[in-house]
């Protein structure tokens, strides 16, 4: 039952995703149809259109396993060994920085919304 359940729910979860992408498709947005998808989830769950436990479970499962995604990545990486010798501070440097500005401008805009929030 949970195996069903999982993959039922990760097909719903496909089939919102390759919605938004083929709606960026068809429409000629200039932005990836996977965030229109998430965007159409959240929408989807904030207005209480689809419960919590009907993706649940599929989410959870697919969160565990995110490890998973990151293999092929990681293998690729590898074939510019010499790249990565030659460059590799400037690129760790540029992540770094990168890491460091998402992190920062994420916490200003909450506190940002925070205070408009006690605004109210």
């Amino acid at each position: 039952m949970y195996l069903l359940k999982c993959i039922a729910q990760i097909g719903g979860l496909l089939g919102i995703a390759l919605l938004g992408n083929k709606l960026t498709q068809v429409f000629d947005l200039h932005f990836p149809g996977s965030i229109l998808g998430i965007l159409f989830i959240f929408l989807l769950l904030e207005t209480k259109i689809i419960s919590l436990k009907w993706v649940e479970t599929g989410a959870n499962l697919l969160i565990a396993e995110l490890i998973l995604f990151f293999i092929p990545s990681a293998v690729g990486v590898l074939q510019y060994k010499q790249l990565i010798l030659t460059n590799g501070a400037s690129f760790g440097f540029v992540i770094f920085l990168s890491t460091i500005t998402v992190m920062v401008s994420t916490g200003l805009l909450a506190e940002f919304l925070n205070k408009i929030g006690k605004g109210r």
